[in-house]
């Protein structure tokens, strides 16, 4: 009896090992069919597989090209798939994003790919300012791209759904959805592509977990937005805007301060940008302006970068409810509590000024 008892006893010592050492192995294939690089930060590389290549020599090709990260799994996982007798010659542009399922189908197409145009969209640029760059840039009419923005809210791509929730009111419905990147895109792209690969990008950059943050913080995913394009607005250097969020999340959070006050937000109203506001201009009568309207405005005022939707989920822990532009070229503000102190430093930055 005991002889079995000690049988089994090793028995399930030998089951569990092998077990551990079977979850480790899946934890390590699985890693190794993940992208090389997160959606967030990833290069963009032209990729040519020679005619005749075997799988084994476009394993090869993208392990020296650093879109793998393991030549046997790649051949293995391809086999499996029934991948390896159907990948085609060609030219590709392949992404470090993409897991190897993504590479494989790519592969299948045997397409030549063509070079096509490449812009940058700056952060903190308005969707005027964006339509204007694409016209710059020969793809698109500034009008045309406008009005195909607006179009774009009667038929709305099920995979951005968050669209749904933009509420009425605002200037523009996809202000600050138009994520601020460089592009590459073939010649001849229609407005309605054009807005769909910016927002595609703005779909891979905001993730679910911000999505989830910004629920916990009790805000909606269009909020967030809107206080991240104030904040892109006002910061003019990186490690500022998370105190400038701060100020703005405390401001909106303190019952006798629920103005914003941000200069951005009048400028967005004027529709232009003046380098020093007048007394009247803070009286424009716009839900924008947030010298005369409580909260937030209806909407974004430009698109926010990933830092500044960063900023606006995750302020940081500071107390101050002011600030107020140096004026010494440095970029940088003066950061207060109490109005006293800011109006100290608004004399101060006034002498700076002159």
């Amino acid at each position: 009896m005991r002889r079995i008892k000690s049988i089994c006893i090793v028995l399930c010592i030998f089951l569990a090992f092998f077990g551990v050492l079977a979850y480790l192995a899946c934890l390590r294939v699985n890693s190794l069919l993940a992208p090389v690089s997160s959606s967030l930060q990833y290069e963009e590389k032209e990729i040519v597989i020679p005619y005749s290549s075997s799988t084994a020599q476009i394993a090869a090709i993208l392990k020296k090209e650093g879109m793998i990260k393991n030549e046997i799994v790649f051949r293995l996982y391809s086999r499996y798939r029934g991948y390896d007798q159907t990948l085609q010659a060609g030219r590709y542009l392949l992404k470090t994003s993409m897991n190897l399922e993504e590479i494989l189908q790519t592969l299948q197409q045997g397409v030549l790919w063509e070079e096509g145009l490449r812009f940058t969209i700056p952060e903190g640029f308005t969707l005027e300012q964006i339509a204007a760059r694409l016209e710059d840039e020969g793809l698109v009419g500034k009008e045309a791209f406008i009005d195909a923005c607006r179009d774009y809210m009667q038929d709305i791509d099920p995979s951005f759904s968050f669209l749904n929730d933009i509420p009425s009111g605002v200037k523009y419905p996809l202000e600050g959805y138009l994520f601020p990147d460089t592009y590459e895109v073939r010649r001849g792209i229609t407005a309605r592509e054009l807005i769909e690969v910016m927002l595609h990008r703005f779909n891979e950059v905001f993730t679910e977990d911000d999505r989830r943050r910004a629920s916990e913080m009790g805000f909606t995913l269009h909020e967030i937005v809107t206080l991240a394009s104030i904040v892109e607005k006002e910061a003019r250097v990186a490690e500022e805007r998370p105190v400038i969020s701060a100020v703005f999340h405390n401001r909106l959070q303190s019952p006798g301060m629920s103005l914003l006050q941000s200069c951005a937000t009048v400028q967005y109203a004027l529709g232009e940008v003046k380098p020093v506001l007048l007394n009247e201009d803070l009286e424009i009568d716009s839900p924008y302006n947030t010298y005369l309207y409580p909260n937030l405005p209806p909407g974004p005022i430009a698109s926010p970068g990933r830092d500044a939707l960063e900023a606006a989920l995750y302020p940081a822990e500071v107390d101050y409810l002011y600030f107020v532009y140096k004026e010494d070229g440095s970029g940088t503000h003066y950061f207060s509590t109490t109005l006293q102190e800011h109006n100290h430093y608004k004399a101060l930055a006034r002498q700076l000024r002159h």
